[in-house]
């Protein structure tokens, strides 16, 4: 493998987070124009979207760049020796930009302004903890299917679990760093007015932190092998660490060879 390898996966996390943004927003925007005046409603329809939509995403990109579409996934991937530090600190770019991309694409499916910003302000105590227990479930899920070999289960899981996540929180589980800035450019429904990002991307990142301990608690033994693997098997370049680990699994080589 050579650095192409690296600039498709950056391509893949680019598409991915944009699909990603592109269903929370845009699903958002028609919720509000399908049920006016129903909240309950407005949220059933963006959550059930957004999971659905996170499962397709997830297996269109995944084989390619692992579907991360969140820094701090990627971070506390790089943290279990999974991924390069040079690579998580280039998906991150690709993650940003690709939600913010996203957002005014969904933006104009609805024909709105292109850039909107949100004034939907978000920022309590009770949205910052909402925030930092989202953000653990979700990597504690990731890493638990990656443990226990049962990483094709990824993207109905991590699907169902945000899903699920937008109505046991309050702040509706944003629990990505890269989609809370890109929603930032919609004044609607999923929106987040900019005022409110700094406290949610730092409870994301205090969630990563405290993820990271409760993970090396409950699964002392991940490997880099295993942690190379989330979310689901994908493409190597020559600075991701499991490339000098030896063989690759073998319900994964064919998937590998093909692409």
């Amino acid at each position: 493998m050579n650095d192409v390898v690296l600039w498709r996966r950056l391509v893949a996390e680019f598409l991915g987070s944009a699909f990603l943004a592109a269903v929370v927003i845009g699903s958002g925007i028609a919720a509000q124009r399908l049920s006016p005046g129903n909240a309950g409603l407005q949220l059933f329809e963006n959550a059930a979207a957004t999971a659905a939509g996170l499962f397709a995403i997830i297996l269109m990109f995944g084989a390619v760049s692992g579907a991360h579409l969140n820094p701090v996934v990627s971070f506390v991937d790089a943290t279990f020796g999974g991924l390069s530090w040079r690579d998580a600190g280039a998906y991150l770019p690709a993650q940003v930009a690709g939600c913010i991309g996203g957002a005014i694409v969904a933006n104009l499916m609805f024909s709105r302004a292109a850039v909107s910003i949100s004034t939907k302000h978000r920022a309590t105590p009770a949205h910052f903890l909402s925030e930092v227990v989202a953000t653990v479930g979700l990597l504690l899920v990731i890493f638990a299917l990656a443990r226990t070999g049962r990483t094709r289960s990824a993207p109905a899981a991590v699907g169902a679990y945000i899903g699920a996540a937008y109505f046991f929180t309050s702040s509706t589980s944003f629990a990505n760093p890269a989609i809370t800035v890109g929603r930032m450019f919609s004044d609607s429904f999923a929106g987040i007015a900019p005022s409110s990002v700094p406290s949610f991307i730092v409870a994301q990142v205090l969630g990563g932190v405290v993820a990271i301990g409760v993970i090396k608690v409950l699964y002392p033994g991940i490997n880099r092998a295993e942690a190379a693997d989330i979310i689901v098997p994908h493409l190597r370049g020559p600075s991701d660490p499991e490339t000098n680990l030896g063989a690759v699994p073998a319900h994964d080589t064919q998937q590998r060879e093909t692409l």
